[in-house]
């Protein structure tokens, strides 16, 4: 059957008096419900990209359990002490390029390069992150056996970095 002139298409809305076509637009259900939806995503997820405070710190933990983690690997590879020093807001990556460590005097003198090329590494807190409570050092030995165990945390973040004592496992 064919369709009859008069009757208007679904997609088209034919004028009355001058005889143009012109397309329909969108109509009010619909953009409510764009708005609502906008609404919510706006709410749910521009805390997480604006709100930096959490991630600034969160990268600042992860950041000092690869340098951890990298210590220990560079301490294997090149079978001597690293020590990784701490201040309240940096990590900084050094070596015992005479290997007295183990016998406490002056150990650890020398700069050692960081995962990113620069020497000494030296990881540092972009905003107001800072470790709670402070650590001095941790060295590692040839085996990558740490000094001590050791319980990093990230003031304001739940969850901590852990230095195995033994081993030397570094887990976030």
């Amino acid at each position: 059957m064919p369709q009859q002139p008069d009757r208007p298409c679904l997609r088209h809305v034919r004028a009355a008096s001058v005889g143009r076509v012109r397309l329909a637009g969108f109509t009010l259900v619909e953009l409510i419900m764009v708005l609502v939806l906008a609404g919510l995503i706006a709410v749910f997820a521009a805390p997480r990209f604006f709100g930096g405070d959490a991630l600034g710190a969160r990268g600042f933990r992860d950041g000092t359990a690869a340098y951890l983690r990298y210590a220990q690997k560079s301490a294997i590879a090149q079978r001597r002490y690293v020590c990784v020093r701490f201040t309240a807001t940096s990590t900084t990556l050094t070596i015992d390029a005479d290997r007295n460590a183990a016998t406490g005097a002056d150990g650890c003198e020398t700069g050692l390069s960081g995962p990113r090329g620069e020497t000494p590494g030296v990881l540092a807190a972009r905003g107001s992150e800072q470790y709670s409570p402070v650590p001095s050092v941790l060295v590692f030995d040839a085996l990558g056996q740490p000094s001590s165990g050791l319980t990093l945390q990230v003031a304001g973040l739940p969850g901590a970095v852990v230095v195995e004592p033994v081993t030397g496992y570094v887990r976030d």
